[in-house]
């Protein structure tokens, strides 16, 4: 089984650099970044599961409803992806779920930062995915924490996949850097051991970072981004799909290991 994710949110990591980039500019990126992934996973006839913040949702109506058409999963990823508060677990899911008719599951808090447990569960998450088990230092040391699926009261926690014994991170900046047999070579060993394999990416890798220096974007994220990455994820699902190896969202995956 693998459970293939999108954070898909106003693009924003330019301020994470010291530069300005408005919200009409984000969303442009992250707009046309979407329709490449719909693209991609349309062809091959997968489904997947977007996270979505509450602004993209309500500045994107277009393109979340062909996420809706084409059958994928939508869940929460807060309200501002750039200034995330603890509100958002709540807010987000009301307006998400108001502004497109729809119920959501699931919740990934902005970054894999920390999220209260108890409000996931109040606010009647089934899942919460806002884990990357990895060994990264500045952002992910969670060497103790369990590598799969565990659950938290009626809360399953979904962490993104690493490897065992290593923990090495198999998140959207693997696929963009990793020698793609090395990366493919690692994801068969996940789901070897573990039985299933999830993963994330953003929109705005999709779109020719290396074309915008005024972006600032450290060389690690714009590597292999634009039609480069296109193509990877393509071959990726590709190997996936010729292993015989299912898509699913995040919600039937629940389902299949509560039992229901």
């Amino acid at each position: 089984m693998v459970l293939l994710s999108f954070d898909t949110e106003e693009f924003d990591v330019p301020r994470e650099h010291g530069v300005d980039i408005s919200l009409e500019e984000g969303m442009k990126v992250s707009i046309f970044g979407t329709n490449c992934i719909l693209d991609i996973l349309k062809a091959n006839d997968v489904k997947a599961t977007f996270f979505c913040t509450a602004n993209f949702v309500q500045n994107a109506p277009d393109v979340m409803q062909r996420i809706i058409a084409e059958g994928h999963e939508v869940a929460c990823h807060g309200c501002d992806h750039f200034n995330p508060k603890s509100s958002d677990v709540r807010d987000s899911k009301k307006i998400i779920e108001d502004v497109l008719g729809i119920k959501c599951y699931g919740y990934r808090q902005p970054r894999m930062f920390p999220v209260d447990d108890t409000e996931i569960e109040e606010c009647g998450y089934s899942y919460n995915s806002s884990l990357n088990p990895a060994c990264i230092p500045g952002r992910y040391m969670h060497l103790t924490t369990p590598r799969t699926f565990f659950m938290k009261g009626n809360v399953m926690q979904i962490p993104a996949s690493v490897t065992p014994y290593f923990r090495i991170p198999l998140f959207w900046l693997a696929l963009h850097n990793f020698p793609e047999s090395l990366y493919h070579s690692f994801v068969n060993l996940v789901i070897k051991h573990d039985g299933y394999f999830t993963t994330y990416f953003h929109p705005w890798e999709f779109y020719e970072l290396k074309e915008h220096p005024e972006f600032k974007i450290p060389f690690i994220i714009k590597n292999n981004s634009g039609k480069v990455l296109i193509r990877r994820l393509d071959r990726f699902i590709k190997m996936l799909k010729s292993k015989g190896e299912d898509f699913i969202t995040y919600s039937t995956f629940v389902s299949i290991k509560n039992g229901m």
